[in-house]
């Protein structure tokens, strides 16, 4: 178990450095030791089948259930927990072969530690030997030979062994960036080369083939075939996956929450309330269906509403050029909203005077004093519906002696500079109350 929590360790460091999200190894161990310990018990129980299920078995059948009374074999462990981390890596969408690499130096030192269990439980020794390593073993344990007491501690050359591989895994896997699970096939060719180099060494019981031990032989084909896994993959360049793609997501750049996923940011519904990213609503002010000089006819009276808004200040119609009008609006060229809400803006006036209107209107040149024209009729032209009236003082006298001459506003006859912005000073609409301020002379009122 010390062993699988520095594997788990080692793994996360590596994963992590990889790009990877961290505890996913700590994920997959969850799958991993499971099976290996299944795997391993499964080997030992396979290879060692006469220990349970022989006429003269020590022991009992049920006893293959017992794993804490030992027997683990090394490569069913890694065969039934590479299935695991398999399984594991579907679940999460990534690269089995990315995870491989990432775990093979943890591997080699959970095997290391692994071997500290030999050294209490007395087992896989080595021969009889006079080096001063060697390690002494209880007489009658299985293996041992009578008259000797020290023995060959193969368990820890194994160790040994593979501390030294996990630091050559680590130096080669930066030295030649090692992919595609080439790194753990490395590993693989490391341990069983030093593992049929060991289990030579052993002389507890254990079934021979041609002279050689079953592990032994085991260890040669499984080195074959991580050679010729490592030479196959040579060239294998494919993109692996280490980080699982985002939940919900699509791989693609993440879409802002606040955005309308169904319009690009310069669009909106027509019953969408707001506008396009960075502007201002389409539905305000212009019709975005209709150009920059036309209006549909419900907007005429947003229009009106703005010309009495800006009543007194210079400016055109935006909608419209100087010398354009819509159809809808009136033969003046002036909207009929317009003269309407200019009709029923009070006026402050003075008593109507009396007289028949002229027949005609009058064309006087403007007085010095007004200062703005309206900006859709040149200054000496008048809409059909309008009348010449007279702005200011000059003005009025010069046409005083004509019979029915228009009335006079209170403002143009005190010589205001102010004009009717929608007007030239020479015109006045027809809707417009003609009036004189109180106190004018008489000569004047009788006209």
């Amino acid at each position: 178990m010390l062993g699988v929590i520095a594997a788990v360790w080692i793994g996360e460091r590596r994963w992590r450095a990889r790009g990877g999200v961290p505890g996913t190894i700590t994920d997959l161990a969850v799958w991993a030791v499971p099976f290996g310990l299944v795997g391993g018990r499964l080997y030992h129980v396979i290879t060692d089948w006469q220990l349970y299920f022989a006429a003269d078995a020590p022991n009992r059948p049920i006893d293959a259930l017992y794993i804490w009374h030992g027997g683990l074999g090394i490569w069913g462990a890694v065969a039934l927990g590479a299935v695991g981390v398999w399984i594991g890596c579907r679940r999460r969408g990534i690269s089995l072969s990315a995870v491989a690499d990432t775990v093979a130096p943890g591997i080699a030192v959970a095997q290391a530690i692994g071997r500290l269990g030999n050294y209490f439980n007395q087992e896989l020794f080595g021969g009889p030997t006079d080096l001063p390593w060697g390690l002494e073993i209880q007489p009658g344990r299985p293996g041992t030979v009578p008259g000797e007491l020290t023995y060959h501690p193969a368990f820890l050359y194994e160790l040994l062994w593979n501390l030294a591989l996990a630091g050559v895994l680590v130096w080669a896997g930066r030295r030649y960036a090692l992919r595609h699970a080439r790194l753990f096939a490395l590993y693989v060719a490391g341990y069983t080369l030093g593992r049929f180099w060991i289990e030579g060494l052993r002389v507890d019981p254990a079934h021979h083939i041609l002279g050689l031990r079953l592990n032994q032989w085991t260890s040669i084909v499984i080195f074959v075939g991580a050679l010729a896994y490592f030479w196959l993959t040579r060239d294998k360049t494919t993109e692996e996956v280490v980080a699982p793609p985002p939940a919900g997501g699509t791989g693609g750049e993440p879409v802002a929450a606040d955005a309308d996923p169904a319009h690009p940011a310069d669009g909106t519904d027509p019953a969408d309330g707001t506008g396009p990213a960075g502007g201002a609503d389409p539905t305000d002010g212009i019709d975005p269906a209709r150009p920059a000089d036309a209006a549909d006819g419900p907007e005429a009276g947003d229009r009106a509403t703005a010309l009495a808004a800006t009543a007194g200040e210079p400016g055109a119609d935006p909608a419209h050029p100087a010398d354009l009008a819509d159809e809808h609006e009136t033969a003046a060229g002036r909207p009929a909203a317009v003269l309407a809400a200019a009709a029923a803006e009070p006026v402050r006036t003075e008593p109507a005077l009396a007289g028949p209107a002229p027949a005609e209107p009058v064309a006087v040149e403007p007085a010095a004093g007004d200062a703005a024209s309206d900006p859709a009729h040149p200054a000496d032209q008048a809409d059909p519906v309008e009348q010449a009236a007279p702005r200011s003082t000059a003005a009025q006298t010069a046409a005083a002696d004509a019979p029915g001459s228009p009335a006079v506003t209170a403002a143009a006859a005190a010589g205001e500079g102010a004009a009717d912005p929608a007007h030239p000073g020479d015109q006045a609409e027809t809707a417009e109350t003609a009036a004189v301020p109180a106190g004018r002379d008489s000569e004047a009122n009788s006209r």
